[in-house]
């Protein structure tokens, strides 16, 4: 990138990574510098948290905050009855309007950890619900007014789009409109809130083009979009996704000491990049620490954990996952914040198989997957090999509480409850 911004913004999106693409640097770049600007990141309610995979997204709303711009939270109350396609093998599963406020209310949650709404400030952050002006449209007026700006020929040419029908897998009528609906976003928000810029990652540049075109279409205003690069691990993993599933931000969907222990086991060859991203450290103190080699590395990783987790949960929480994972692996103890399963003297009985405990402290998603995890010598109690998928548990063993593990990485406490 040969582009030098004048942007605080800008500039900080290119120096720590966030940058793949944007429609206009020189035109975005002036525009921020002229004084406090909207922007905005639209968010699907599919699940009832976000995962880390939208932490980098998240990321770019506190910066542009912090650089003294106005962060717009757009959630997708409308757009999610219909579902994203973008680079979908199939169709969304169709959630009910009770669900997506379920869901909205649970994502919220994650947001005000990272993004200030409530200040007197000009760039007090905006949370809204696309909902507002998607329900309440008429399709012939929509038809006629929005959709004559889009042409199906244009559509078809999207990377997002042609990827499904070159697979010649069916893409049906109402995925179609997601992004003419997407694009109207834009406009609105234009419209309504003088939002200069989309922002996202770079599997929605053709959606954020649409909108960019329909908005100078309309109203023939200048707007910009910029994306960032879609995450993958150094192995070549999809980031947000853990070998246990996925990486929710909500503590109650994923522990504040699970969560941790997700950044404490980052690869060496990522840890220097996502201190860049996920973190606010300065970048040479980045770069110095990602840097590091063998045991020092270690160490690294565990500031990398403490400063995210710091950010979604609290100091207190990410001191907390520090102390108990030193006690877990440096002293083979038994921390206070693992996973905890509370088993009551009527759910044990005369005793329950060990393979029934793994698979409720969810250590493995199934009986056969705990037998196999046995079996491979994978599985600890009390840190001591645990061989006998035979095993019974009853209240007698329980009388201090143990400590299951799978593998090196991830433990479990079992306790009477």
């Amino acid at each position: 990138m040969t582009y030098h911004p004048k942007s605080d913004f800008i500039a900080t999106m290119i120096e720590r990574g966030f940058l793949a693409d944007c429609t206009d640097y020189q035109g975005l770049d002036e525009a921020l510098i002229s004084g406090c600007k909207p922007a905005y990141i639209g968010f699907d309610a599919t699940a009832k948290s976000l995962h880390v995979g939208s932490l980098i997204q998240i990321m770019m709303l506190r910066w542009f905050q912090k650089t003294g711009h106005q962060p717009i939270t757009l959630m997708g109350g409308g757009t999610t009855k219909v579902g994203d396609p973008s680079f979908r093998a199939d169709e969304r599963p169709l959630l009910g309007p009770e669900q997506i406020d379920e869901n909205i209310a649970g994502i919220k949650k994650v947001f005000s950890a990272y993004i200030d709404y409530d200040s007197d400030a000009e760039n007090k952050a905006l949370m809204l619900n696309n909902a507002e002006w998607l329900d309440g449209l008429n399709y012939l007026d929509f038809l006629r007014d929005i959709g004559r700006h889009f042409s199906v020929n244009r559509m078809l040419s999207f990377e997002s789009v042609k990827s499904r029908l070159d697979r010649e897998q069916s893409l049906s009528f109402l995925e179609f409109n997601y992004m003419i609906l997407q694009a109207y976003d834009f406009l609105e928000l234009n419209r309504r809130y003088g939002c200069v810029l989309q922002m996202g990652g770079s599997d929605q540049w053709g959606n954020i083009v649409n909108g960019i075109d329909l908005t100078r279409r309309v109203l023939d205003h200048e707007i910009y979009g910029l994306t960032s690069p879609l995450l993958t691990t150094s192995d070549g993993k999809k980031m947000g996704k853990s070998q246990d599933g996925a990486v929710w931000l909500n503590a109650d969907m994923r522990s504040p000491y699970e969560f941790w222990q997700f950044w404490r086991n980052t690869t060496d060859a990522d840890v220097g990049r996502f201190l860049k991203l996920y973190t606010e450290m300065p970048v040479d103190e980045c770069d110095r620490l990602g840097a590091l080699q063998g045991s020092e590395i270690n160490e690294a990783k565990i500031r990398l954990a403490n400063e995210v987790t710091t950010l979604a949960h609290g100091a207190e929480a990410a001191a907390t996952a520090e102390a108990t994972a030193r006690e877990v692996f440096e002293r083979g103890g038994v921390g206070g914040d693992l996973p905890t399963l509370t088993l009551s003297a009527d759910e044990l009985g005369d005793g329950m198989s060990i393979v029934q405990i793994i698979v409720k402290s969810g250590l493995a998603k199934s009986g056969k997957e705990a037998k196999r995890l046995i079996a491979e010598n994978g599985a600890k109690l009390d840190d001591a090999p645990l061989t006998d998928a035979g095993l019974m548990i009853d209240a007698g063993a329980l009388s201090s509480p143990i400590k299951l593990s799978a593998g090196k990485k991830r433990h479990a406490l079992v306790q009477l409850g």
